[in-house]
């Protein structure tokens, strides 16, 4: 049974920065890609980040140059440090994982997800 547990969430002024950690088991963890979404209140769920099994990332573009994913296959462990966050970043954070080793942006394509962290960033 794969499980995706995310922590870091919390309360951060605009302009600073947070880190999100999912944690990930019971599959081979290298091997598949991971992404992050994201949902505000009242809007739909938006893709914001992913890394396939090589580590290649993809971002929204209202995250570039802000946002970074990274993974520690060791620690069965995707990262999203988060900097320079705005309110309009304010959102439910959702780790999620398909069942291939290649990314996409399309959350039907997640076949595991995560509880989701809170994030509220304030102006």
């Amino acid at each position: 049974q794969v499980r995706l547990v995310e922590s870091g969430g919390g309360l951060v002024q605009a302009g600073g920065s947070l880190r999100l950690s999912c944690a990930a088991s019971g599959r081979s963890f290298s091997i598949y890609a991971m992404g992050w979404f994201r949902q505000a209140p009242g809007k739909e769920r938006e893709f914001v980040a992913a890394i396939d099994w090589l580590s290649s990332t993809y971002y929204a573009d209202s995250v570039k140059g802000r946002f970074t994913i990274s993974r520690d296959n060791a620690k069965n462990t995707v990262y999203l440090q988060m900097n320079s966050l705005k309110s309009e970043d304010t959102a439910v954070y959702y780790c999620a994982s398909p069942a291939r080793r290649y990314t996409t942006r399309d959350s039907r394509q997640y076949d595991y997800w995560g509880q989701g962290t809170q994030v509220t960033v304030s102006s």
